[in-house]
């Protein structure tokens, strides 16, 4: 009989084992903390409201249409994604759906794929602006991407009271493919019109939700690949004759990128003194002689680049660790994952909210063969933190920085015991 009522305990204990973890699984939001998480991933204080901005930037370069030398303008629509301190009423769940698309709408072998997940944040809440205004940063996703992209760092961060924007990137999206000359053009170009665009609506005088929210005085960009290309160009390292010169052979010889090029008095007086600092996840170019020496001596705001040590689409000996040794005017950092490829900063691949048999193309946009995705999200959080928290808001993070080169040799500042492994974290000073 006792045995008997141990088997049955057993079999309920198990039942309600595999129900709980089935239910843990299904409820996991991109973002959320796995149990060896380090300190600084937590959210923070504020709750998370999300709206969507229409941005049109006028008179711009079509690149695109541009022929025989004469230029053709247009007026360059950008959409936006905020999210933001927010008051959250007590009959409303923090919790947003998102709609994204996976494949590339420019290449019919890899038609679009509607998907939806879901976010933690409240759709058009109401601003908090007790502790305003915020810091501002601006997020671009790669080539292609979205603004969704990365909603485990948008909206972590502004739990830690930022306003963040991430840009829907015109004839770069999932959506709206179009050629790479385009992305080659525009990247710096938007991040630096959407900062004026957020420091206007952020003004006092402003009718929208922002007004009063937006500190634009004291921006970071934060990008990711191509994005990583565009922010580093913003924030000062021009880009080099033979950049401009690849971008000729790819539009039949326009010479437009020479406006952000070393040297070029209009790249020269572009140069915004609100950006105070960079976050550049893999940053591509420098293996196409994007930068010389010259061009990445003018990077001189502190910034954090992330790495994977195998990565295949921007390099890392001749590309991003290239990138960070030649900012020697800078004061920067650079996390390295050991043995991740290029998708060190994306969102986890959505396999649990489409059908099996997602195509291999498109699950390697996101999934890192070698590092679990969401793990790789949680130690973003936790540095992205520390870093923008030292910079932006002059917080004393130092010892989450400032740990041993090889997390092999020593547990970091921050992490569990036995948990940080297979990371390098390098600093240099101008």
């Amino acid at each position: 009989m006792k045995k008997n009522a141990l088997l049955l305990a057993l079999l309920v204990f198990t039942e309600c084992f595999h129900v709980g973890i089935t239910y843990a699984q299904t409820n996991f939001i991109n973002g959320d903390l796995l149990p060896d998480a380090p300190e600084l991933a937590t959210r923070g204080k504020y709750s998370i409201g999300v709206q969507t901005l229409k941005l049109v930037n006028n008179n711009q370069l079509d690149v695109l249409h541009s022929k025989n030398g004469k230029d053709s303008l247009y007026n360059r629509p950008l959409t936006v994604e905020i999210w933001y301190p927010a008051i959250i009423p007590p009959d409303k769940q923090q919790l947003v759906e998102y709609d994204q698309v996976l494949g590339s709408s420019n290449d019919p072998k890899r038609p679009l794929i509607p998907f939806k997940f879901m976010g933690r944040a409240l759709r058009n809440a109401q601003a908090d602006k007790t502790d305003g205004p915020y810091p501002l940063l601006i997020v671009s996703h790669g080539y292609l991407g979205s603004r969704y992209l990365l909603t485990y760092l948008t909206e972590n961060l502004a739990s830690k009271g930022y306003i963040v924007v991430a840009i829907d990137h015109t004839e770069s999206t999932f959506s709206d493919a179009a050629s790479f000359a385009s992305t080659l053009l525009n990247r710096s170009l938007d991040d630096l019109f959407v900062l004026n665009e957020m420091a206007r609506l952020g003004n006092k005088e402003s009718k929208t939700f922002l007004s009063g929210l937006v500190n634009a005085e004291n921006t970071a960009l934060i990008g990711y690949s191509m994005g990583g290309y565009g922010a580093l160009n913003a924030a000062g390292a021009g880009y080099s004759a033979q950049a401009v010169k690849f971008f000729g052979q790819m539009t039949g010889g326009s010479k437009a990128l020479e406006k952000r090029m070393t040297g070029n008095a209009a790249f020269s007086a572009s140069l915004d003194p609100r950006i105070k600092a960079v976050v550049a996840f893999a940053p591509w170019g420098m293996e196409r002689g994007v930068w010389d020496a010259e061009g990445l001596k003018g990077l001189t705001v502190p910034t954090f680049f992330v790495a994977g040590s195998q990565d295949d689409i921007s390099g890392y000996e001749k590309g991003i660790k290239a990138i960070y040794d030649g900012a020697i005017n800078a004061d920067r950092y650079m996390l390295t994952y050991i043995n991740a490829r290029h998708n060190v900063a994306p969102n986890p691949p959505p396999t649990e909210s489409i059908t099996p048999g997602l195509p291999l193309d498109e699950y390697l946009r996101y999934a890192e063969p070698a590092w679990n995705e969401r793990r790789i999200n949680n130690i973003n959080q936790h540095f992205v933190t520390a870093f923008l928290g030292a910079q932006l808001k002059g917080l004393d993070y130092k010892k989450y920085l400032e740990v041993k080169e090889n997390s092999n040799e020593a547990t970091w500042t921050g992490f569990k015991p036995r948990t940080s492994v297979g990371l390098e974290l390098r600093h240099a000073k101008p």
